[in-house]
């Protein structure tokens, strides 16, 4: 810490000589005309006009002495070598270029572009000017950021370094907007619903409560994205949307949850569940090619293969298989039983029958490879789907699973206010008994039900399917992941 702090007082000399001179050591113009791509994808008719050019960038690499210095120079696009030479520089500012700058400093160069002795490709520069003066030395130039932990405190540097993190971040783009232009070519609208919301609904989740002081009134943040206004639109008569954007969960975190994450959900009049597989599946192979330029996937130890054949798995068959427990004619006392067996953890505040057959079937899917449909899941664990007309026990939901992990969820919505309020009635009695994540009851949106909404399908997937198709933990795979302050 001690050499930190002598490497930032000798950088605040600099600092200091930079203002006595009358030079602004942070300048809000730059002269650039060229990024570093545009300069070498020029670079030829450049040359050969001898056209003086100016380039910006931070100095990653400096080396050299007496007559001439060799950097390295990078901004967004990418890097090059700018070569300063005393006859061509000048005595005066090459020895105030020594005297001031540092690796980490951001700088502008003014020259023509040539290849060096070595045949790089390379501006001589003519000019100079200070852009940023750093405080602080960057990381060891070759490695970066060592310790795990500091990565992603420090992830700034981390995309600075590590071009695996960059392209990641460049990656979590083109995800997001190819859901985007998948939907939009397809004739959804783009909407945008409270994140700020009196009645936190449209999933089992624990939520954040905050408090509005122009209100004085307690709100959540929302656990869905907008999934009962989206519906709200279609009792409007919108017939196609879909949301991306932030929700939160007050929940644990693992390698596959987070509490504050990108979601999209969208929501189609007219259509139902069936409907909604077909387009998912087309959605998520449009998406995989498009972001990975491929089908074929290695995740969690699983080989995917999304241009297969996508599998049907009966949510009962499943657990009745795996556990030997029919969860049609079971208990909450045998499913504590078989999860103390299997060594299932749990918590045990507010559980009940639905939270036992969640788990059970959580530790099942763990065993699915995938990519495939879950289907038939029962009312009690899908308080927003619409029944099965032929089993009412079981509702129209989906749930895409990939690598043993639960990747998109959706159902046939529910649209009848009457069986819509008895179930919110359920879950609110479960929330009075103690599950946090039970859902709360929603008199506005039974009421909007009351008015009508047509038959619509609803969909859902969060940024966990990203981090699976990267297969890294979901906090590696968010560009500033939430972190504890950090110890002083």
């Amino acid at each position: 810490m001690a050499q930190i702090d002598n490497i930032k007082q000798v950088r605040l000399e600099k600092l200091k000589k930079l203002e006595n001179m009358g030079l602004n050591p942070f300048p809000a113009k730059t002269k650039r005309t060229h990024t570093i791509k545009e300069a070498l994808e020029g670079f030829t008719m450049l040359s050969k006009k001898e056209t003086e050019i100016w380039l910006a960038g931070r100095i990653m690499i400096q080396r050299g002495h007496g007559a001439i210095l060799f950097l390295s120079l990078k901004d967004g696009t990418g890097d090059i070598q700018i070569i300063l030479k005393k006859d061509v520089l000048g005595e005066k500012a090459l020895a105030l270029f020594k005297e001031v700058t540092d690796t980490g400093d951001f700088i502008e160069a003014k020259g023509v572009l040539i290849e060096s002795k070595t045949k790089e490709k390379s501006v001589m520069a003519s000019d100079f000017n200070i852009l940023t003066k750093t405080l602080l030395p960057m990381p060891e130039k070759f490695h970066g950021l060592q310790d795990e932990e500091e990565k992603l405190r420090k992830r700034y540097l981390d995309i600075l370094f590590n071009p695996e993190i960059k392209d990641l971040v460049l990656k979590r783009d083109l995800f997001w907007n190819s859901i985007r232009n998948f939907l939009k070519q397809r004739g959804f609208v783009e909407v945008e619903t409270p994140a700020l919301e009196v009645t936190a609904g449209g999933a089992d989740a624990r939520p954040f409560i905050t408090h509005h002081n122009a209100l004085d009134l307690d709100v959540y943040l929302r656990i869905s994205m907008g999934e009962l206004w989206q519906k709200k639109l279609m009792a409007a008569g919108l017939e196609k949307t879909f949301e991306i954007g932030r929700q939160f969960r007050n929940e644990g975190m693992s390698a596959e949850h987070l509490q504050d994450y990108t979601q999209m959900e969208f929501y189609w009049a007219y259509a139902d569940y069936e409907e909604g597989m077909k387009l998912v599946e087309e959605m998520y192979k449009y998406v995989a090619l498009e972001t990975f330029k491929t089908l074929k996937f290695k995740i969690r130890g699983f080989e995917i293969d999304l241009g297969k054949k996508w599998e049907r798995y009966d949510y009962r068959d499943i657990i009745l298989k795996q556990t030997k427990i029919d969860i049609l004619e079971t208990s909450l006392l045998e499913i504590e039983k078989k999860l103390q067996a299997l060594k299932i953890d749990y918590v045990k505040k507010g559980f009940n029958l639905s939270r036992g057959i969640d788990c059970l079937w959580k530790y099942c899917r763990k065993n699915i490879k995938g990519p495939g449909f879950l289907i038939n899941l029962p009312v009690l664990v899908s308080p927003l789907a619409k029944r099965i007309e032929k089993n009412p026990e079981f509702t129209q939901r989906f749930q895409v699973i990939i690598a043993g992990s639960e990747l998109g969820n959706g159902y046939s919505e529910l649209n009848n206010p009457l069986d819509q309020a008895q179930r919110f009635t359920e879950q609110q009695k479960l929330r009075e008994a103690g599950d946090e994540e039970a859902q709360m009851y929603d008199e506005d949106f039974v009421e909007m039900l009351e008015y009508g909404m047509p038959p619509t399908c609803g969909f859902g997937l969060s940024e966990r399917l990203f981090s699976f198709l990267m297969d890294k933990p979901a906090r590696e795979c968010q560009i500033f992941p939430l972190m504890r302050p950090k110890l002083s």
